[in-house]
């Protein structure tokens, strides 16, 4: 397991998607910083599965840019964005859950894509990515928690060989006072 002061993560990749157009996944820059921003906000206003409300990030460009630097360098946290024609479409991140002896060989999972760009691959794109960067870190489990109505990204996961392993009956509570039940799902990392 890298220890802090290791190397940082890199990761950069272009795949083909279904559709023939090139897609550009790498660590995210701090010259992203607004274009990352910006892509966020507009994922997460897309869909009611992920974590937060577009209103609830209140992060300024400042801000991003001292998180993507901090990203940058670490040996246990990495940000990627996929691009296409240059325009961030899909972002996804790997954070250590910590790092006591107990759990240091746990990384927790983040993805997200714009609507428009779905069932064209990126996904799996970003999910490999990911695997494979935990991978070289020494990382033993990754980690999720997905939406129970989400098939499509369960799906995605259970692809990638993620197993359930819980649910949180009331995991979310959406701002209009709806349940959503999360399924916890993990990925053994060592097979």
């Amino acid at each position: 397991m890298r220890q802090e002061g290791g190397d940082p993560m890199r990761y950069y990749d272009s795949v083909i998607l279904k559709d023939g157009r090139t897609c550009v996944i790498r660590n995210t820059k701090n010259t992203d910083a607004y274009h990352v921003l910006t892509a966020f906000h507009t994922m997460h206003a897309q869909t009611d599965y992920l974590l937060t409300y577009p209103e609830e990030n209140t992060m300024s460009v400042k801000d991003e840019v001292l998180y993507i630097n901090q990203k940058e360098q670490s040996p246990r946290d990495l940000q990627l964005c996929a691009l296409i024609d240059d325009k961030i479409v899909g972002l996804a991140g790997i954070n250590a859950l910590g790092d006591r002896i107990k759990i240091k060989h746990r990384i927790e999972l983040g993805i997200c894509i714009e609507k428009d760009y779905w069932h064209l691959g990126i996904g799996t794109a970003l999910m490999q990515a990911c695997i494979k960067a935990a991978r070289l870190a020494s990382f033993q489990q990754m980690e999720l928690e997905v939406v129970a109505t989400n098939k499509q990204a369960i799906a995605l996961y259970e692809k990638m060989g993620f197993k359930e392993y819980g649910r949180n009956q009331r995991g979310f509570i959406t701002k209009d006072g709806v349940d959503q039940e999360l399924i916890l799902m993990a990925l053994d990392l060592r097979l």
